[in-house]
C-alpha cells in the first residue's frame, strides 16, 4: 500500500469519524473499488463472448491492431488456435496481470509516491482503458491500459482498508474487509447486469463504453474521500532505506506467501466462471422467457450477488461461534472456500449430463455461480485479513501485491485451462475445474497445522 501504512498499521491509526461503528474512509475506499469492479466485471462478463462470436472472426480480427503477433506468440508455433481458445488464453493472460502489477503498484506507493498518486494514477488508467475497448482496432490497448491501471488501484486501495484499523484488532479487522469486499462487490452485481443489458440492445461496444463511463465515477469518489484517510508520510527516491528486516520477519513473509499459495487452487476454479462458465451458459442454459432471452451476462452476477447477500449472515454465525469459542479458524476457512468451489463445479458437471440432447435448466448455473460466491466469502476476505494484519508493517503493500500475484498464477493457469474447453466433454471439462479447487482443500487439510504453528 501507500506510505500510509507505516505508520497506521504499527499503531492505532488517527480516525476523522465513523460510520455505523466503521471509519467513514472505509465507505469512501469501498465505494471507489465498487465502481473500479463495476466497470470490471461488467466488461469481463462480455469480453470473452466478444471475442469468441464477434473480434476474433473474419472480417473483425483484421482491424485489431497487433492481434496477429498476440496469436503467433500464443500458438508457439504449435497447432493453430480457434477463437474460443485463442479468447481463453488472452483472456487469461490479461486478467492474470491485472494481478501481477499490483506488485510493482504497491512498490510504486510505498517507495515512490505514495498511495493516493498511485490510486489516481491508476483511476486515469482505467477510465482510459475502458474507452479504447469501446473500438475493435484499440481493443488490445485497451487492455494493456487495464492492466496497468489496476495494478495501481487493486492493492493499494485494499491497503489503505486496512490501515483504518489498530494492528492489533484482529476481530476489527476482518470485519473490516468483509465489510469492504460486501461494498466492492455490488458493483459486481451490478456491472454485469447493467453492461450485459446494454451490449444485447445496443450492441457490444455500448457495454464496454458504459464502463469508462463509470470508472469516471470511482475516480470522483475516491478523491471526495481522500480528507478521511490517515495522514500519508511523504515519499521519495532520495528517502532513507526502508527499515531492516529480521530473521522472524523474513520467516513470517515466507509462511504467508505459502499460505497465500494454497488459494490458488480455488482461485482457478472460481474464475473460470467468466471464461468457459460464460460459453456454457450461453450455448448450454435454457436463457428463453415469456419476455425474451435473458443476457448470458446476468449470471455473472449471482456469485457477487450471494457474496454481498450472505456476508452479513456469515459475520453474524462466526460471531456467535466466537462467543462460544468455537469459530473456524483463518486455515479452516480457507480450507471451506476450496471446498464450497469443487462442489460448485461438481454441479455444472452434473447440469452438463441432466440434459445431454438440449440445453439444461438455468436452476444448475444459478446453483454454482451462488456456491461459489459462497466459497469467496470463506477464502479471499479471510487470506486478505490474515496477510494485513501479519505482514511486517514495512511490507504492507507489498504482500498485499503478493496476494494479488497469487491471482496472477491462478488467473493464467485458468486460461490455459479454459483452452480445453472444445476439446472436453462440458461434464468433463467442469469435473477437472472441481479436481483443481478439491487439490487445495485436500492441501489446506494436510499443511494448516505446521503453518499455524509459524505465523
Amino acid at each position: 500500500m501507500g506510505s500510509d501504512a507505516e505508520g497506521a498499521l504499527g499503531a492505532a491509526p488517527a480516525r476523522t469519524g465513523t460510520s455505523f461503528g466503521e471509519p467513514v474512509a472505509l465507505g469512501y475506499l469501498a465505494f471507489t473499488e465498487a465502481w473500479e469492479r463495476f466497470s470490471y466485471y461488467g466488461m469481463s462478463a462480455l469480453v470473452v463472448l466478444y471475442m469468441t462470436e464477434t473480434l476474433f472472426l473474419p472480417g473483425h480480427a483484421e482491424h485489431v491492431v497487433g492481434l496477429a503477433g498476440v496469436r503467433a506468440w500464443f500458438e508457439g508455433g504449435g497447432r493453430p488456435l480457434s477463437a474460443q481458445a485463442l479468447a481463453s488464453m488472452i483472456y487469461g493472460t490479461y486478467s492474470g496481470l491485472i494481478c501481477f502489477t499490483p506488485l510493482f503498484g504497491g512498490l510504486l506507493a510505498d517507495r515512490v509516491i505514495g498511495a493516493r498518486a498511485t490510486v489516481i494514477l491508476g483511476a486515469l488508467l482505467l477510465c482510459a482503458g475502458h474507452l479504447a475497448m469501446a473500438f475493435d482496432a484499440s481493443f488490445l490497448l485497451g487492455l494493456l491500459l487495464l492492466i496497468l491501471g489496476c495494478g495501481c488501484v487493486k492493492g493499494n486501495v485494499a491497503a489503505q482498508a486496512g490501515a483504518l484499523y489498530p494492528r492489533d484488532d484482529d476481530a476489527a479487522r476482518t470485519r473490516g474487509f468483509m465489510l469492504f469486499n460486501m461494498g466492492i462487490n455490488t458493483g459486481a452485481i451490478v456491472g454485469p447486469i447493467v453492461c450485459g443489458l446494454l451490449a444485447q440492445l445496443y450492441g457490444w461496444h455500448v457495454g464496454f463504453g458504459c464502463a469508462a463511463v463509470i470508472m469516471v465515477a470511482g475516480l470522483v469518489t475516491y478523491l471526495a474521500g481522500l480528507k478521511h484517510l490517515p495522514p500519508e508520510a511523504v515519499r521519495g527516491r532520495r528517502e532513507a532505506p526502508a527499515p531492516h528486516l529480521a530473521a522472524g520477519d523474513w520467516r513470517t513473509i515466507g509462511v504467508l506467501t505459502a499460505v497465500v499459495a494454497l488459494t490458488v487452487f480455488q482461485s482457478v476454479a472460481y474464475y473460470q466462471l467468466g471464461n468457459g462458465g460464460m460459453i456454457w451458459v450461453r450455448h448450454m442454459v435454457d436463457l428463453s422467457t415469456p419476455w425474451g432471452a435473458v443476457p448470458a451476462a446476468w449470471f455473472r452476477s449471482v456469485d457477487s450477488f450471494t457474496s454481498v447477500a450472505l456476508a452479513a449472515p456469515l459475520i453474524a454465525l462466526w460471531r456467535r461461534q466466537a462467543a462460544k469459542g468455537a469459530e473456524p479458524s483463518d486455515y479452516a476457512k480457507l480450507g471451506y472456500g476450496a471446498a464450497i468451489a469443487s462442489a460448485s463445479a461438481l454441479l455444472l458437471a452434473i447440469g452438463s449430463v441432466s440434459a445431454p440432447a438440449g440445453h439444461v435448466s438455468p436452476l444448475w448455473p444459478l446453483g454454482a455461480f451462488a456456491g461459489m460466491g459462497v466459497a469467496f466469502l470463506y477464502y479471499w476476505p479471510t487470506i486478505m485479513a490474515l496477510v494485513s494484519r501479519r505482514a511486517p508493517a514495512e511490507t504492507s503493500g507489498i504482500m498485499l501485491g503478493v496476494v494479488f500475484l497469487s491471482l496472477f498464477v491462478a488467473k493464467t493457469t485458468m486460461g490455459w485451462v479454459g483452452s480445453l474447453y472444445e476439446t472436453m466433454s462440458p461434464a468433463a471439462f467442469w469435473s477437472l475445474d472441481a479436481a483443481i479447487a478439491a487439490a487445495g482443500a485436500v492441501l489446506v487439510a494436510v499443511l494448516w497445522r505446521p503453518l499455524a504453528r509459524r505465523v
